[in-house]
């Protein structure tokens, strides 16, 4: 009982001095703890037996010592600084200090010594004692008062067990930040690395183990988070770990790359949720920088759809190679705002035009090749949304295909170098009008180069994770909404990268790209849409079916179940970059291609969608509507083709 009241009053007291305690208390300790170290040093030097004629100049060192301590901790300040945060820094400059008041003490001393002709009036030694006895009782006292107030301050929190993946220099980091959290109690259980020549050392009396050892610590354990804290993770370990961690309801945190911390600190307020994306991503790509800087360095170059997820990518990453001049072209006032002040405030860009303006408008995309000198086009300006395309054909004809057609004329009349156009995975056996508009975009550039100076190059990939439209963002909100999630089709799939990588293949593609070809990029494994919806509410903490339902509403008009990147006909020739492949399709000629176009023109004006689509199905005979009003035309067949006049 008297134990307890006395725990009850220390923690009082704690809690009092917490918040209040002044800098003189620490002052008058500090000076306590110097003249008690004097006093000490004496002993030591005499082996406890003093002598007389010291002894009576003991009162006159004291006095002395504590004026010149009492005149280095003012200058240094060593009262001020917050005892339980005191840090390395600190513990460091308090040394200093000390060594200071010790040098001053020995100068006076080589003074007396010289004007007197007493002899010294400390002896050396006692001063070298009293400088490590002093630095001692301080530093101590500092950490003890740092200990006891954590162990109040974790007396009255709950304890979060964590484990940080990673011990170089962001583990670490992160390690301490979570130290210092004044606002919860973190208890770092082991540190997991993949480095083996760290295994069974360790960090502040932290164990450093396999990434194997993560299922006995989650067992054994209660562990409340795992703590990603590497600048790269690979891809593989990361899906494993954070699979086993959801397996035990564990969250995932990771901690921000270095480069990215506030103000140079990191503090565990940064620390973010694994989110779906870092589990989709893949090894970083090595790109030819030195080729692909060769051809954008000092170059004017036009980015279409350039206030889009993937044409404002492109315009990031140009920036990078010190182009002359960037040319942002979009028809979306607002979006074009934002980058502006992106390039402005984050990338220190200003060698850029921001252009309003539609692609399908031929006189005003004139009025820009007539303004401005282009030497490469990045074509990203397309409707990309199949639902809206399948119901809106004749707009998806006018951008997709006219507007393209618009763009590719104008490089060739004023003599561009390279056009490079971003195309999609859905103009393979397409399913659904954006589809086909997008394969047809592709042959007229195709059939384009052949007769032009100008270089037309295509890109085809999948879906970009975070683009605009994508099923990512629709997902997340259906979720904190507390669900349903709506998903189409229990087996559908689909390819996904991230836009900074699909962004990086299309410069590199646009570098190598001689004129023809169409570039494809490996897209990885196609992923189920039902299991990134299944993470994506473990990830949330949530369960399945329990706190989140599923509801399959059915394929969408023009929906393919799975994706494709070639054509049954088609095959595939390497290059020297393994993620990026040329896909081998069957040439079209230049005439009739244009010809089809000039149908499409004058179809066009009758906004007769029916008639537009199946001439979209002449020139495309593998484009099979799924899901689609327009499946009655495929059975029709085509005898009944367009007059090409």
């Amino acid at each position: 009982m008297r134990a307890n009241k006395s725990h009850f009053l220390l923690l009082n007291v704690l809690k009092y001095f917490k918040s209040t305690t002044p800098s003189w208390i620490i002052f008058n300790i500090d000076l306590f703890f110097s003249g008690i170290s004097i006093f000490l040093a004496f002993f030591l030097r005499f082996n406890f037996v003093i002598p007389e004629y010291v002894t009576g100049r003991i009162t006159g060192v004291l006095l002395l010592v504590i004026a010149i301590r009492a005149l280095c901790f003012m200058l240094g300040k060593t009262h001020t600084r917050i005892v339980r945060h005191i840090g390395m820094r600190d513990l460091t400059q308090l040394a200093l200090v000390v060594f200071i008041g010790s040098f001053l003490l020995w100068t006076a001393n080589v003074f007396y010594n010289k004007f007197f002709d007493e002899g010294f009036f400390v002896p050396s030694s006692v001063i070298i004692i009293d400088f490590f006895i002093t630095t001692y009782l301080m530093l101590v006292a500092r950490l003890l008062i740092k200990f006891v107030f954590n162990i109040y301050r974790n007396n009255n929190k709950l304890r979060s067990n964590v484990i940080i993946i990673g011990s170089d220099e962001l583990g670490i980091a992160t390690k301490r930040a979570l130290d210092l959290d004044t606002e919860k109690n973190y208890r770092v259980i082991a540190f997991l690395d993949e480095k083996k020549y760290k295994h069974r050392k360790n960090i502040d009396g932290i164990g450093i183990y396999p990434l194997s050892y993560i299922d006995d610590l989650l067992v054994n354990y209660s562990i409340d988070a795992v703590i990603i804290a590497k600048d790269y993770f690979s891809p593989s370990n990361k899906n494993v770990v954070v699979d086993k961690c959801l397996n035990y309801k564990v969250k995932v945190l990771t901690a921000p790359k270095i480069k990215s911390w506030i103000d140079g600190n990191f503090s565990t307020s940064q620390l973010k949720q694994i989110n779906i994306e870092d589990l989709l991503s893949r090894d970083p790509i090595k790109l030819d920088t030195t080729r692909i800087s060769e051809q954008l360095n000092g170059k004017n170059i036009l980015i279409t759809g350039a206030a889009g997820s993937i044409g404002s990518e492109i315009v990031r990453q140009v920036t990078h190679f010190a182009p002359a001049n960037i040319i942002l072209l979009d028809q979306a006032e607002t979006p074009l705002y934002n980058i502006e002040m992106e390039l402005n405030s984050k990338f220190l860009f200003s060698n850029y035009e921001l252009i309003i303006g539609d692609i399908t408008n031929v006189e005003r995309m004139t009025q820009i090749f007539e303004q401005y000198p282009v030497d490469i086009i990045f074509h990203a300006a397309a409707y990309k949304h199949v639902p809206m395309m399948e119901n809106n054909p004749v707009e998806a004809i006018h951008n997709n295909i006219i507007g393209t057609k618009i763009m590719a004329d104008l490089a060739v009349k004023y003599q561009v170098k390279k056009f490079v156009m971003i195309s999609t995975d859905k103009a393979v056996n397409p399913t659904n009008i954006m589809g086909a508009s997008k394969r047809i975009a592709e042959m007229y550039t195709q059939a384009l180069n052949r007769t032009s100076s100008t270089r037309f190059i295509t890109t085809r990939f999948g879906n970009v994770l975070g683009s605009n439209g994508s099923a990512i963002p629709l997902f997340k909100k259906q979720i904190e909404e507390g669900g349903p999630v709506t998903v189409t089709h229990p087996e559908i799939t689909r390819f996904f990268m991230t836009i900074p990588e699909a962004c990086q293949l299309v410069l590199e593609a646009g570098t190598m790209g001689k004129g023809g070809e169409i570039f494809i990029f490996d897209m990885g494994k196609s992923i189920k849409m039902v299991d990134i919806v299944k993470n994506m509410i473990r990830l949330s903490g949530l369960e399945v079916d329990k706190d989140i339902k599923i509801k399959f509403v059915g394929l969408r008009p023009g929906e393919k179940l799975y994706e494709e990147l070639l054509c049954k006909k088609e095959n595939t020739l390497p290059t020297h970059n393994k993620k990026i492949m040329i896909a081998k399709v069957r040439d079209t000629d230049f005439e009739t291609i244009s010809q089809y176009i000039y149908q499409f023109e004058k179809l066009i004006r009758t906004q007769n969608r029916f008639e537009v689509v199946r001439l979209m199905k002449i020139i495309v005979p593998e484009y099979k509507s799924q899901n689609s009003v327009y499946e009655t035309l495929d059975n029709v067949g085509q005898e009944a083709n367009f007059a090409v006049n």
